[in-house]
């Protein structure tokens, strides 16, 4: 019993609800992505239709005029499928699909379809499938509704409720065997990152395609899986970077973040996530070229956030400046002075990468110079722990503690590096 394996080639319908004036002007990217995430999951996105105004429909979510004009666009582009950015009620998806005689998707639903889709490793397909069985849970009503609605009475007594508590107990049942499976794997895991103790650790971070697995072949040659689409890869990869045969640090692949990324797969995702919090430095990627760059260095920073490592040392990493107009990119530089700017399609620019993890990470470096600047771009990964030849070079800039992705002019209290007031 999944909720996996939604899709074909369903033709859909996107819908989008503005709650306030402001976030209006924010829907249409929001929408942008959710198209990616509906083609991502094998669907064809034939019209979107928004609610700016007006109150919320406590039973379908929208008001009853734009469920009318959602079944007339339905019926139009001959779709079969509405796809909500919101999250739905149970409640709520039965009535739609009541009312439209249409599937009816939510965003998490959509996400742990793509979650289901790309899942190759026995701890990922555990982990989405304990994903899926938490979702499921509050909505056995949907799978049981022909049966509830059957009258009690001599010979009848609760025929749908009985079936239903059935149910609802081999899920919880399920859910209870599949977090022991996921229980031992995070064992096996923790065994592993003991073999790899006295190696300094940097974990990849950041938005869903912003090229985390294009700038590990850049530091590693991993030859990792590159793909232009949202969660080409769920499992976490760990390689050595070595270049040159320097002192080797291991480069972490985690997998990416989303807006509105379902609690439930933030929670069986955690043991994979773990590898980020036992990192010396987090390496938060970014994709300069995203018209939603802003929007996605908020949602990395509220998910490092949640995930209880808003205090650990961040280098934050502007990937695909290529595709950045100049004006732009001089703005970028500007409001993030501290950062680094790369196109990890271009192998010249692996050197400065490389050299920035190293200072911030402080591994060494007498070891194997790199030529690490010292003109105050790059703090070390540990405050107050820095070698003494480090002391009177090194500003705050890269790291930003509790103001990761922030830009310099911004965060109050802060050096225009990025780093912590003295």
């Amino acid at each position: 019993m999944q909720v996996a394996r939604l899709l074909g080639r369903e033709r859909a319908v996107l819908v989008g609800v503005c709650l306030r004036p402001r976030e209006c002007r924010e829907m249409e990217e929001h929408l942008d992505e959710l198209k990616l995430l509906a083609e991502t999951a094998g669907a064809t996105v034939v019209d979107r239709l928004v609610q700016d105004r007006g109150a919320i429909n406590a039973a379908t979510l929208i008001r009853r005029g734009k469920v009318d004009e959602l079944a007339l666009l339905a019926r139009e582009h001959d779709a079969n499928l509405a796809v909500f950015d919101e999250d739905l009620s149970p409640a709520q998806v039965r009535n739609l699909e009541r009312e439209l005689q249409l599937k009816i998707l939510d965003r998490s639903a959509l996400i742990l379809e793509i979650f289901a889709r790309r899942a190759r490793s026995r701890e990922a397909r555990t982990q989405v499938e304990l994903a899926q069985m938490r979702y499921l849970l509050p909505r056995l009503t949907r799978q049981w509704g022909h049966l509830s609605r059957q009258d009690g009475g001599i010979g009848q007594r609760g025929v749908g409720e009985t079936q239903l508590e059935i149910d609802r107990r081999l899920v919880r049942h399920h859910i209870s065997r599949l977090a022991r499976d996921l229980e031992r794997i995070e064992m096996e895991r923790r065994e592993r990152r003991k073999s790899r103790a006295g190696i300094p650790r940097v974990a990849m971070i950041g938005y869903t395609n912003a090229g985390k697995s294009t700038v590990m072949n850049l530091l590693t040659r991993a030859g990792a899986l590159v793909e232009n689409r949202l969660f080409a890869t769920l499992d976490s990869l760990v390689r050595r970077c070595e270049r040159g045969g320097r002192e080797p640090f291991l480069l972490i692949d985690t997998v990416g973040f989303i807006r509105k990324l379902p609690h439930h797969l933030i929670a069986s995702f955690r043991s994979t996530l773990e590898e980020a919090t036992d990192a010396d430095l987090l390496l938060h990627i970014a994709d300069a070229s995203s018209p939603a760059l802003e929007d996605q260095l908020t949602t990395t920073r509220a998910t490092v956030e949640q995930l209880g490592l808003a205090d650990r040392s961040c280098l934050l990493v502007f990937n695909k400046i290529d595709r950045v107009a100049d004006t732009a990119l001089r703005r970028l530089r500007s409001d993030y002075a501290g950062a680094v700017f790369i196109s990890a399609l271009d192998p010249s620019h692996a050197d400065d990468l490389e050299k920035a993890v190293r200072h911030a990470l402080v591994v060494r470096p007498d070891t194997a110079p790199l030529d690490v600047p010292t003109n105050g771009t790059f703090a070390p990964a540990h405050p107050g722990r820095e070698s003494r030849r480090h002391r009177g070079g090194v500003a705050a800039g890269g790291r930003s503690r509790r103001g990761i992705g922030r830009p310099a002019s911004r965060r109050t209290g802060e050096r225009a590096g990025g780093g912590r007031a003295s």
